[in-house]
């Protein structure tokens, strides 16, 4: 089983989300560990100062913080994908009626996986 392909390799996205990044400046797809390093690999052979994503361009976060704000900025554009995520973490700190209310609103937004979590959540009370 696999969550779809990596949009670079086509390889098939393993369940594992370890093996996969999601890139919090834009929230676009999730990509393969494999193609985030040779991005990096060449960003540094290119002698770029500072790493960017591989879809918009827009700098990596390097920061907690600063990644924190690119989400937000997601999040406050409406991104499926970002208020999702944002959801999921406040499941994973326990702050369950935040996390249904994001859930919730990435349904709405069309996200399909939030309609996973949102079914997971209801399992589980």
């Amino acid at each position: 089983c696999h969550l779809g392909d990596c949009p670079i390799c086509c390889l098939p996205l393993m369940f594992n989300m370890k093996d996969a990044m999601l890139q919090t400046c834009c929230s676009k797809e999730v990509i393969c560990k494999g193609c985030s390093h040779a991005d990096m690999i060449r960003e540094i052979q290119e002698n770029r100062k500072q790493l960017t994503c591989q879809f918009c361009r827009h700098p990596k976060p390097t920061t907690v913080d600063e990644m924190k704000l690119y989400e937000m900025k997601r999040v406050a554009a409406n991104d499926p994908v970002a208020v999702r995520e944002l959801g999921k973490e406040s499941f994973q700190y326990g702050d369950y009626d935040k996390a249904f209310k994001y859930c919730m609103k990435a349904a709405k937004l069309g996200d399909v996986d939030a309609h996973y979590h949102l079914s997971f959540m209801y399992r589980n009370g």
